[in-house]
């Protein structure tokens, strides 16, 4: 069945959940993202990727800076309901008001544990193998509104990064989404008001939240490790020349008797390479 519906997205985990959804034909009339920003140190405005992967599947995308009604109602006059899967900005009641149906959210937790900007990363900081995903009806209020969906997902062990569970929670979220339309835009499921007494939240994570002192090697800084990486992604500081030498941590596994062990780094201005190599040209 054809619907018109308008897609919220920025990052990978969006271009994830609207494969899904296109896999299972439903394809949006309009889909909306963050405004290009600047990357790199040399600062060139970049799309953000959801907008990348719009121009090459000529799918209609805009880029408010505010997020207006009408701007949205000017592109397409009349939608069933919005999608929303890590979309990055606030949306408000008067946007959340023009679909006939609603807005349906995809967030990759099992809400309403880890509302937020970072549930992914603070399931995994917390050591939270059994997180999953929910599908939920939009309100005003952050990740508050009834639940239409949720489904478990256990990690019997984590990855070496939080990509794989990104991806993974990803999919299993478009799948879910492209389930429930249909019964949902004909009435035909009942959501179920979350027990906000129950909440918890999540900040957004910052690039310092990665720093750590090497005298840090239990298993809280080897989840650190997962969460973190690719980005910010661990560092550390050393002196030298009379200066904070910045280092990053590239790789490293836990070892159950010897703790989070580092195996290679790249030293600031400088190359990859093992931590042996360093530790004997840096730290002697």
């Amino acid at each position: 069945m054809n619907y018109t519906f308008a897609f919220f997205g920025s990052d990978e985990f969006s271009i994830i959940v609207l494969k899904e959804l296109i896999q299972a034909g439903y394809v949006p009339s309009l889909c909306i993202t963050q405004p290009d920003k600047p990357k790199g140190r040399k600062l060139v405005l970049t799309p953000t990727p959801i907008k990348e992967f719009c121009i090459e599947k000529n799918i209609p995308c805009i880029t408010p800076e505010k997020l207006d009604a009408q701007e949205i109602i000017n592109n397409v006059n009349e939608f069933d309901f919005f999608v929303v899967a890590s979309y990055g900005k606030i949306i408000s009641q008067k946007v959340l008001d023009i679909p006939k149906f609603g807005c349906l959210n995809v967030h990759p937790s099992l809400l309403p544990k880890y509302r937020g900007a970072s549930p992914i990363e603070s399931a995994i900081l917390n050591d939270t193998k059994d997180t999953g995903v929910t599908i939920m009806l939009m309100d005003a209020q952050m990740d508050h509104g009834p639940i239409i969906k949720q489904a478990e997902y256990v990690f019997e062990e984590w990855p070496k990064n939080k990509q794989q569970v990104h991806d993974t929670l990803a999919q299993l979220g478009g799948r879910m989404l492209a389930e429930v339309i249909q019964p949902f835009v004909q009435g035909d499921i009942v959501v179920t008001p979350q027990d906000h007494t129950q909440a918890t939240f999540t900040r957004m994570i910052e690039k310092n939240d990665g720093k750590i002192n090497l005298k840090d090697t239990d298993y809280t800084t080897y989840l650190k490790y997962i969460a973190l990486t690719p980005w910010p992604g661990l560092f550390f500081f050393i002196q030298k020349d009379e200066r904070d030498f910045r280092v990053k941590i590239e790789s490293a596994h836990f070892d159950t008797e010897k703790g989070f062990v580092i195996d290679t780094v790249v030293p600031e201005g400088k190359a990859s390479m093992s931590w042996d190599g360093f530790r004997n040209g840096y730290l002697k």
